[in-house]
């Protein structure tokens, strides 16, 4: 008679211990979905603007940010509460971008000599908007990595650093020389208006 009244309630119509303890679960779930439905609806745009420039695909982009946000969702119960969850999702994007790359690394394809720059002064916004993924795609991935989040999502060096899992001087280091190339593939006369 004891289980009885422990699942399925007492004789006074309150419920069991089993029937709370299964009430509380729902609440308790329910209030984390919430709270990562909140995060998402937050954070995605910012991801996939980010992805975006890392790729400069949307579709590729959607994938990532979506890679991303199910890798946070599977271990939402330990990071809910990290001291900085953006700086935690920019650190799963970029992985996955860096994860991808090494996969396609696989599938490039090489050529004797690299084909002449199109970068020239550009008058149009759009125009001026390829040319710059033109030659942001020129950099290897960790340096795209370093300029998007330095440059664009306009973080500090330390920040940059964390997300990377780099240190400070490896970030001003990579910036400085990223952004040598950037003005070496744009040349001298561009100039953004």
């Amino acid at each position: 008679m004891p289980d009885e009244v422990a699942a399925g309630g007492s004789d006074d119509g309150r419920p069991g211990l089993l029937a709370r303890w299964g009430t509380a679960r729902r609440r308790e779930r329910s209030a984390r979905q919430a709270e990562f439905t909140a995060f998402v609806e937050d954070a995605a745009p910012r991801l996939r603007r980010t992805a975006y420039l890392m790729c400069r695909d949307w579709h590729l982009a959607q994938d990532f940010t979506q890679i991303t946000l199910a890798k946070l969702y599977a271990r939402w119960d330990r990071v809910r509460h990290a001291g900085n969850l953006d700086a935690y999702s920019r650190r799963v994007l970029m992985n996955a971008v860096f994860d991808h790359r090494k996969r396609a690394a696989a599938g490039e394809l090489v050529l004797a000599e690299p084909p002449e720059p199109a970068y020239r002064r550009v008058e149009d916004g759009v125009e001026l908007h390829v040319a710059l993924l033109g030659a942001l795609a020129t950099l290897p991935v960790r340096d795209q990595a370093i300029v998007v989040l330095r440059h664009w999502e306009d973080q500090s060096v330390e920040a940059v650093a964390g997300i990377l899992d780099v240190s400070v001087s490896v970030v001003k280091t990579r910036n400085a020389r990223a952004l040598g190339r950037l003005r070496e593939v744009l040349g001298e006369d561009f100039v953004r208006t």
